[in-house]
């Protein structure tokens, strides 16, 4: 499933990240590689805050439903 479906606070593992190649790279520059634990931690207006390698990130909603879980 997206990213943008899973439940705030709840501990996932990327499968897979899909978008264009100059998408997959920026996204993997923040860190959001296959095998990454990522935990949502709040949604708003569309954008989605989430901690991934002890680090928290805001990405669009648009960004977060090419990262699957």
């Amino acid at each position: 499933m997206p990213l943008t479906m899973a439940v705030p606070g709840q501990k996932n593992s990327i499968k897979r990240v899909g978008g264009k190649e100059e998408t997959r790279k920026f996204l993997e520059k923040l860190g959001f590689v296959v095998g990454a634990i990522v935990t949502v931690v709040s949604e708003n207006a569309g954008n989605v805050i989430i901690n991934v390698k002890d680090s928290r990130v805001a990405i669009s909603s648009e960004m977060a439903n090419k990262i699957i879980i």
